[in-house]
C-alpha cells in the first residue's frame, strides 16, 4: 500500500502536522459519493476500537513538552473504555495519598462543537491557544508521547539549544530504546512502507533531538526514503537569539544533511509574500498554514491511486529526479495559490497531464535553439510559476552587505504539482505520457536543462473550518454545516514546486561564514568543513558565467 509513517517533533511541527491532517482527514469519502482520487491507506491505518467498532487513524508519532498538548489527551473517546481505571489497585502503599492537580485547561468552543456534531464556529488567532484546539482527528493513544524532561515555553529551563535535544533524546534511548518504544510498531505493520516523513523544528533543542532520531532510523532502517521538513522560525528577536537559532539551523543541517534522503528547510517568517496572503505572522496557527498549503500539495502524488489517467509519484521516485549527482539532499519548497482568472480552461474537461498553465509552458515545444532554451527555462522554473518561497535565504547577506541572493540561480532539477478542480479523460493512456516524460527527460539532459517532473492533480486544496483565512480568495462562509466544509466552492488551484538549485549552495556558505565566526574552536573546523562539503554539491558542473574558462563543468 505504500505506507508514509509521520514523526511530529515540537509546538511549531505539530501546528503544521494538524493542519496536514485535517487536509487528509477532508479527503475520506463514504458510499454513495465516488471513491477520493487519494489512497487513504497511504497515511492512515485500520483498527478497532475499545467498543468492538473499526478505526482509521493517522500513522504518527508526536511528541511535545509537557504543556504543549493543550485539551488533547492520549485515551480519546475511541480507546477510553480500555483504559479505564476500575481494575487497578492501591498497591503496596496502604496509607493516605494527597492528590495535587493542575488547574484543567477548558476545551475550545470548536472542539465542543466537533464532539457534539454540530456546526463549529469560526476560529481566530485568539481563540487557537494550542494546535489541539483546531485538531479535527482521533489519534491512537500510542501516537501521543509527552516529554516531561522540559516544559513549554519555560523561561528557567528553555528548550532552545541544539545540545538539549541531543542529550535528551540519548538519556530517553538510552533507557527505552526509542524506536523499539516509539516507532518500530508503526512500520511493522506496513505491507510495503514508501518512508518516514518528520516535521521537526532544526533552529531550536528539537535540532538536536531530530538528528540523533534520524541517525538512529537510518542505522535502523537503511535506504528507506527519509524526509525532513526543517522548520525555522527565522530573524525575529534580538541579535544573541537570532544567531543561536542559526548555529542550530547549521548544526541540524550538517547532522541529518548525510542521513536524511530529502532535507527541506522552512522559514516560517516569510519576508516577501504576495498581495493575496493575508494573516498574523505571530501566530502559529497562520504560518503553519500557509506551510502546509505548500507541503500538501506538493506530496499529494506520493498518495494518489495510481490509475490509467492519473499517475501517482512515490517518495523515493521524486528524490531520483531531485538529486541530480547524488548529493543533492537539501531541496528549496516554493508554491503559488492561483486566481479563477489564472486558471484556463477552468470548466473544460482535461487529460492526464491536466489543464496547463499559461506560466507552465514548455519553451522545448517553441522552436528555440538550445542556448536559447537554457536562458528561457533558468528565467522561468522556480521563479514565475512561484510567489511564495519557503527557502531561507532571505535575509542572508553579500560580503558587502548588500541583502539577496549573490548571484544568478540555476535550477538542477524540480517536481512541480499543479492541482485544480478538473476531470480526467479515462481513454488517456498512461504508458503514452510515460513515454512523452522520458523523452522530454533526455531532450533536457542533452540541452543542459533542468529536469522537470510535473504533476496535475484533478483535487483542489480543501478550505475547512480549521484553516484560518489567509487567502484573499475565497473565503468560506462564517457557519459550515458539515457537510459544507468539503464543497469544492471552498477550494484552491494550488501550484506547489521542490526544487535543487545553486541558491542552495549560497544558503548553506551563509551558514558555514556565520559558524566559522561564533562557534568554538572543538566544533568549528569540522564544523565548518562539512557544510562546504554539502554547499559544493550545489555548484559543481555548473557556472553563471562570472568563473573562469579554467573551472570544471
Amino acid at each position: 500500500m505504500h505506507e508514509i509513517v509521520t514523526l511530529q517533533l515540537g509546538q511549531r511541527a505539530n501546528y503544521l502536522a494538524t493542519h496536514f491532517w485535517n487536509t487528509q482527514e477532508s479527503y475520506q469519502t463514504f458510499p454513495p459519493d465516488p471513491p477520493s482520487v487519494v489512497n487513504h491507506d497511504v497515511h492512515f491505518r485500520t483498527g478497532i476500537g475499545a467498543d468492538g467498532s473499526d478505526t482509521f487513524l493517522p500513522r504518527t508519532v508526536i511528541y511535545d513538552l509537557k504543556g504543549g498538548f493543550g485539551t488533547l489527551k492520549k485515551i480519546n473517546q475511541l480507546y477510553e473504555l480500555e483504559h479505564g481505571d476500575a481494575g487497578l489497585g492501591k498497591g503496596i502503599w496502604d496509607g493516605k495519598s494527597a492528590i495535587q492537580t493542575q488547574p484543567a485547561i477548558s476545551q475550545s468552543e470548536y472542539q465542543q462543537s466537533l464532539d457534539l456534531g454540530v456546526a463549529p464556529p469560526r476560529l481566530s488567532t485568539t481563540s487557537v491557544r494550542y494546535w489541539s484546539d483546531f485538531n479535527r482527528v482521533f489519534y491512537h493513544p500510542r501516537s501521543i508521547v509527552q516529554l516531561n524532561d522540559y516544559t513549554l515555553n519555560s523561561s528557567l529551563m528553555p528548550f532552545e539549544k541544539w545540545e538539549s535535544g541531543d542529550d535528551l533524546f540519548e538519556s530517553i534511548d538510552k533507557e527505552h530504546d526509542i524506536i523499539d518504544r516509539d516507532l518500530r510498531l508503526w512500520v511493522e505493520e506496513c505491507d510495503h512502507m514508501q518512508g518516514v516523513q518528520i516535521f521537526t523544528g532544526v533552529d531550536d533543542a528539537w535540532g538536536g533531538f531530530a538528528s540523533s532520531y534520524v541517525e538512529k532510523i537510518r542505522d535502523e532502517y537503511g535506504k528507506i526514503a527519509l524526509w525532513v521538513w526543517g522548520l525555522e522560525e527565522g530573524e525575529n528577536g534580538p541579535r544573541e537569539k537570532r544567531v543561536l537559532r542559526t548555529v542550530n539551523s547549521a548544526k541540524s543541517l550538517n547532522s541529518m544533511a548525510f542521513n536524511v534522503s530529502l532535507y527541506i528547510p522552512l522559514a516560517m517568517n516569510f519576508s516577501k509574500l504576495p498581495k493575496y496572503v493575508k494573516f498574523d505572522r505571530s501566530s502559529e496557527w497562520n504560518t503553519s498554514a500557509l506551510s502546509n498549503t505548500a507541503i500538501e500539495s506538493l506530496t499529494l502524488p506520493s498518495r494518489l491511486r495510481s490509475t490509467n489517467s492519473l499517475k501517482a509519484g512515490h517518495l523515493d521516485e521524486i528524490e531520483a529526479i531531485l538529486n541530480t549527482n547524488g548529493n543533492q539532499r537539501i531541496a528549496n519548497l516554493q508554491c503559488r495559490v492561483l486566481s479563477p482568472d489564472d486558471i484556463p480552461n477552468k470548466n473544460k474537461d482535461s487529460a492526464r497531464s491536466g489543464v496547463r498553465d499559461e506560466r507552465l509552458h514548455n519553451p522545448l515545444t517553441e522552436g528555440s535553439s538550445s542556448s536559447t532554451l537554457k536562458d528561457a527555462e533558468d528565467d522561468r522554473v522556480g521563479s514565475r510559476s512561484s510567489d511564495i518561497d519557503f527557502f531561507p535565504l532571505e535575509g542572508q547577506t553579500q560580503p558587502s552587505g548588500t541583502p539577496g541572493r549573490l548571484s544568478k540561480t540555476h535550477v538542477f532539477a524540480q517536481v512541480e504539482s499543479l492541482r485544480m478542480e478538473t476531470k480526467l479523460m479515462p481513454d488517456q493512456r498512461a504508458d503514452q505520457d510515460d513515454k512523452e516524460e522520458t523523452y522530454q527527460h533526455n531532450r533536457r539532459r542533452v540541452a543542459g536543462l533542468p529536469i522537470i517532473e510535473r504533476y496535475q492533480i484533478p483535487l483542489a486544496f480543501p478550505i475547512l473550518s480549521s484553516f484560518p483565512q489567509i487567502f484573499a480568495f475565497p473565503s468560506p462562509p462564517a457557519v459550515q454545516t458539515p457537510a459544507q466544509l468539503h464543497l469544492h466552492d471552498h477550494s484552491l488551484a494550488v501550484c506547489s514546486s521542490l526544487s535543487t538549485t545553486s541558491a542552495i549552495s549560497e544558503w548553506v556558505k551563509a551558514l558555514q561564514r556565520l559558524v566559522h565566526r561564533v562557534v568554538g574552536l572543538d566544533d568549528r573546523e569540522a564544523l565548518s568543513n562539512s557544510l562546504l562539503e554539502s554547499a559544493e554539491a550545489y555548484h559543481e558542473g555548473w557556472s553563471d558565467g562570472k568563473d573562469s574558462e579554467d573551472d570544471d563543468f
